[in-house]
C-alpha cells in the first residue's frame, strides 16, 4: 500500500513538473535566474539587509516580454525582464552593514522571441511598457525649417529618425549630411514620394532600392527602417522592404503638421495622445518647427525619454537611476 502511494506521488510530481514546463509563461532563463537567488536564502534569511533586498526584489523583478504580432498594433518589439541578484546585492551592502537601494545588482533577461523572428509586418509603436518616445521626421520638402528643428533637438539633446526621400537627398546632399552629422538616424522614405499602394511590385522595389543607393552614396550608410509616403502601403510593400533589409515604420501619434495647424493646438493634441512606446510623425513644417520645443519639453515632463527608432525597438529595459 505504501509502495503504491509512493508511486502515485512520484507520478504526480512528474506531471506537475511537466505542467510547469509547458504552461509557464516566463522564459526558462528567467525562471533559472529566479531559482538561483534561492541558494542564498538559507544562509541569510534572518539578516535584515537580506530581507530588505528580498522585499525590494518583488518590486523590481519582471519577466521578459516576447516580440509579437498584435492584432491592432502589428509587430511589437519585446522587452527585457529584470531579476535582482540578491546574493551580489547582499555582498555589495554587507560591508557598510546597511540597505542601500543604489547598490542593488539587477540583471536583464532577454526574451526568447525577437522582432527579427517575426514575419514581415508594419510597426506602429514600441513596446507599450518602455517609457520612451521617438520622433519620426519625414523629409521630402521643407528645407527652410530643417536647420531650426535640428537646432531645437540639439538644445535638448534629442536624437530622432529622419526618413529621407531619395530624390530630395539627391538635390540636397548638404542638408542630408547636416542631419547625419547631428547624430540623427536615417531612414528610407522612397524616391519620389509616390503612393506605393497603387504601384507594381517592380516599381515599389525600384523606389526603395534607388533611395537606398543615393543615401548610401551620399551618407555612406544603408537604412534599416522604411517609412511609406503618406503611410500608404499594402502587404507587398512591407514584404519588399523586408527583403531589402528594412522594417516598415508607421506611427501612433500624428502631428498632422502638413495642414499647418496652430502650433499650440498641435502641441496640446500631441501631448494628450503621447504614450509609452509612442512614435510621433512630423515633417519639416512651420507648425512643427514652432511647436517642437514644447513637444520635447512636454514629453520629457511626462517622464519619457526620446530616442531614435532603433533605440525604441531595442529590448533593453530602461532602469531607474537608483540601481546598477
Amino acid at each position: 500500500m505504501k509502495k503504491s502511494i509512493l508511486n502515485w506521488s512520484i507520478i504526480v510530481l512528474m506531471l506537475t513538473a511537466v505542467g510547469l514546463t509547458v504552461h509557464n509563461p516566463f522564459t526558462s532563463t528567467y525562471i533559472e535566474s529566479i531559482k538561483a537567488q534561492t541558494t542564498a536564502v538559507s544562509k541569510m534569511e534572518s539578516n535584515s539587509i537580506y530581507n530588505q533586498i528580498k522585499q525590494k526584489a518583488k518590486e523590481y523583478n519582471r519577466p521578459p516580454q516576447n516580440a509579437q504580432i498584435d492584432p491592432v498594433w502589428k509587430a511589437t518589439p519585446g522587452y527585457n525582464g529584470l531579476v535582482v541578484d540578491m546574493d551580489e546585492s547582499f555582498k555589495a551592502m554587507k560591508k557598510e552593514n546597511e540597505f542601500d537601494e543604489k547598490k542593488l545588482v539587477v540583471k536583464q533577461i532577454e526574451p526568447t522571441v525577437h522582432l527579427d523572428n517575426l514575419p514581415a509586418s508594419p510597426i506602429y509603436r514600441g513596446n507599450p511598457e518602455k517609457p520612451m518616445v521617438t520622433l519620426l521626421v519625414n523629409v521630402a520638402w521643407g528645407n527652410e525649417y530643417l536647420p531650426g528643428m535640428l537646432q531645437t533637438m540639439k538644445k535638448y539633446n534629442v536624437k530622432s529618425t529622419f526618413f529621407l526621400d531619395g530624390s530630395w537627398v539627391k538635390k540636397n546632399p548638404s542638408l542630408a549630411k547636416m542631419i547625419r552629422e547631428e547624430g540623427h538616424e536615417i531612414g528610407n522614405h522612397a524616391y519620389s514620394h509616390p503612393d506605393l499602394k497603387k504601384m507594381t511590385n517592380a516599381r515599389i522595389t525600384e523606389e526603395l532600392k534607388q533611395t537606398n543607393e543615393v543615401i548610401n552614396a551620399t551618407l555612406d550608410l544603408t537604412p534599416k527602417w522604411f517609412a511609406p509616403p503618406s503611410g500608404s502601403y499594402r502587404n507587398d510593400v512591407v514584404q519588399i522592404a523586408n527583403e531589402l533589409g528594412m522594417k516598415t515604420i508607421l506611427w501612433s501619434v500624428d502631428t498632422v503638421d502638413w495642414r499647418n495647424p496652430d502650433p499650440k493646438v498641435m502641441t496640446q493634441k500631441v501631448l494628450s495622445k503621447v504614450h509609452p512606446g509612442a512614435m510621433v510623425l512630423m515633417h519639416p513644417t512651420k507648425s512643427s518647427a514652432a511647436g517642437l520645443e514644447e513637444i520635447i519639453k512636454g514629453i520629457k515632463e511626462k517622464g519619457y525619454s526620446i530616442g531614435t527608432v532603433s533605440s525604441l525597438m531595442d529590448e533593453k529595459r530602461l532602469l531607474p537611476k537608483s540601481v546598477k
